[in-house]
This record gives C-alpha cells, structure tokens and sequence, in this order.
C-alpha cells in the first residue's frame, strides 16, 4: 500500500509514498499542515507524521504492537488511535511471526492518546476486547469510538464516549448489531456512523446521521 493525493473528481495528482510495504491508513490534519500514517517501515506496524506534501516524515509511536487508524484533535495537535500491544511473551511471538508474513490479526485493541509528537502517550481505555474506530469530540476533551467489550457475542458493537483522562464513559448506541466509525461534524451538531441495522437480515453495512445533543 502507498499513500496518495487525488482531486475531488478521483484523479490522482501527486503520490506521497513508494516504498514497497504497508503505508496506509491516511488522514490529514484539521489545520491542512499534516498526515498521520501507519506504516511498516521499521520493522513494526507504528504511527508516522509527514507535512501535506510527503516531506518531513517523522515517527510518532514505538511499542511493540499494531498502532493505526489515527485521527487528529480538531486542534491538530493531538493524535487517537486504537492499538493492539501483545504483553505475554507468547502473544509477542505470534505477533511477530505474522507480522513477517504482512499479516495482522488484532482482536483485542484499547485506545490510546498523544501529542503529535509522539509525546506524553496515555491509554484512554483499559475495557478489553477490542475499542477501535476513536474519533475526537469537536470540544477535544471527550472521544466516541466502537467497542465490543460489554457484548458476549464478538461482532455486536455499540458507540461509547469517553473523556480524554478515561474516565466518564457512557454508552451511546445500544444495538445488537454493528456500530462503529463515529464521526462528529465540525460543529458537533450531528454523529454520522455506518451500522448494520435495518439491513432486512443481509450482511450491508449502511451509514446513519444523527443529531447529537450535549447532555452532562
């Protein structure tokens, strides 16, 4: 996978990475100025910076582990992202031995937070099978995000929110299906998510608008 810039017609106007491996996962700054990344290149699937251009490519996280789908504080100075950092010796070593196959099988995942940096790295969540699809609130002090981790059956996911600290967190769907991909418009008036309700018993995933009212 390479990363690379098209117009809003799909044409592709500039590539940004050609290196053979795994960059991917792109998505850019609220301010314009940046694009995190995962990426592969070092051996370990990790979080890299660049400016708009391709320039300035920088390394954000270290552990050991799989780090990706990264967004930025409306601010752009913070990143979330949802990660799966084996901890056993046993669970290394099976991470390892797929990852040198180009493979990744990450099903239990917690969301973390940093700077854009890198610095000042926090695990958010601390719930258990996997917390993923993180998306920052317009305010920058609260996440939404998808888990599992309350459901006794893998696939049923709801959308939770939580502070940036871990705490306060709240449930926000309570399907018995699939929710995830939370997203908050700019100014925090709706939550758009794909879902697999109302989809008459088929397997469709669909994406819902709704309006989101701040309540304490």
């Amino acid at each position: 996978y390479n990363i690379f810039v098209a117009d809003l017609k799909g044409n592709i106007v500039d590539t940004l990475t050609t290196r053979k491996g795994y960059d991917a996962e792109a998505t850019v700054s609220p301010k314009g100025d940046k694009i995190v990344f995962t990426s592969d290149r070092t051996g370990d699937l990790e979080l890299f910076t660049m400016d708009i251009d391709g320039s300035n490519v920088k390394q954000v996280t270290y552990g050991l582990g799989y780090d990706g789908g990264a967004f930025f504080s409306p601010d752009g100075t913070k990143l979330v992202f949802r990660s799966s950092r084996p901890q056993t010796p046993e669970e290394q070593t099976e991470y390892k031995e797929l990852l040198k196959q180009g493979l990744v099988m990450p099903t239990n995942m917690e969301i973390y937070v940093c700077n854009v940096d890198g610095s000042d790295l926090r695990q958010v969540t601390k719930l258990g099978k996997a917390n993923w699809a993180p998306y920052f609130h317009p305010s920058g002090n609260k996440l939404v995000f998808s888990s599992n981790h309350q459901s006794e059956r893998g696939y049923q996911f709801n959308i939770f929110m939580i502070n940036l600290d871990g705490t306060g967190l709240k449930q926000i769907t309570f399907d018995n299906t699939f929710d995830a991909f939370p997203m908050f418009s700019f100014d925090g008036k709706k939550l758009i998510f794909s879902s697999n309700r109302n989809n008459n018993g088929t397997k469709d995933t669909n994406i819902f608008l709704a309006d989101w009212t701040e309540t304490e």
